[in-house]
């Protein structure tokens, strides 16, 4: 699959659970899919209220750190060339792949009609022996998953979405970051420095700490296996073949 012609979609979701997770995942691609001119809309479960260890902090602070993630967040996708940025205002560190949910995600993959959609792989839970992956981002991918299959592209599943006026609609591909044998990579060479601009609008969650460094080295790595001085990898799902042309 890595040998084909490279593959730009016409139009793109990204979901994923917090306020940063695309931007230190997924945001060099998102950046060269849209310099392509592939339409993205972003999808942004919890509002990362979550994010602070700071002991000067409480429960009543959790509402104005959620309105900084979101607004640090519409920045970054500004920088990425994110068209629409969805947020669902879920709280962090709570959230669970509910039938409910993934049919609020099923209407809203009906409703922008993605040909790609961008998660998490809803497999991950352990990365190296330093790092547990957080539960909100295992759940986000799983619903991001079943909402595109089954849900999206079958009728009578959640079938009151058609008197709301939400036709099927059917995902050609997912993509699935973090896997842990990918077979695909996205040359992000090009977009690396934008990848990095974007992280950076995340500042509450940064603090002094400069990312450049860390994100470079992750591309490089992907990269290695084809060549590409930076890359972001994936497993991808092709659910529809494209039809070839006449």
């Amino acid at each position: 699959m890595s040998e084909e012609k490279e593959y730009i979609p016409r139009s793109a979701m990204s979901i994923h659970a917090h306020p940063d997770d695309q931007e230190f995942s997924v945001a060099g691609t998102l950046a060269k899919w849209a310099r392509a001119g592939c339409e993205i809309t972003s999808v942004i479960l919890t509002s990362g209220d979550g994010g602070s260890n700071d002991p000067a902090h409480d429960a009543s602070y959790k509402p104005t750190l959620a309105r900084i993630r979101e607004g640090e967040q519409s920045a970054a996708s500004e920088v990425l060339g994110v068209k629409k940025t969805i947020y669902m205002h879920l709280p962090d560190g709570e959230l669970e792949p509910t039938v409910a949910l993934r049919k609020e995600l099923t209407k809203i993959i009906r409703a922008h009609k993605p040909e790609v959609v961008v998660t998490g792989d809803p497999q991950g839970v352990f990365y190296g022996n330093g790092y547990i992956n957080h539960p909100d981002h295992r759940a986000a991918a799983q619903l991001a998953t079943y909402a595109v299959f089954p849900s999206s592209g079958s009728r009578l599943v959640f079938a009151d979405l058609l008197a709301e006026g939400f036709e099927p609609h059917n995902v050609k591909r997912l993509y699935l970051h973090g896997p842990e044998k990918p077979d695909t990579w996205v040359d992000i060479s090009e977009t690396i420095e934008i990848k990095i601009a974007a992280l950076r609008k995340h500042a509450c969650q940064l603090g002094d700490w400069d990312p450049e460094k860390m994100i470079r080295e992750w591309a490089e790595k992907d990269g290695k296996e084809k060549g590409f001085s930076y890359a972001e990898s994936y497993k991808v799902m092709i659910l529809e073949q494209e039809q070839p042309e006449n």
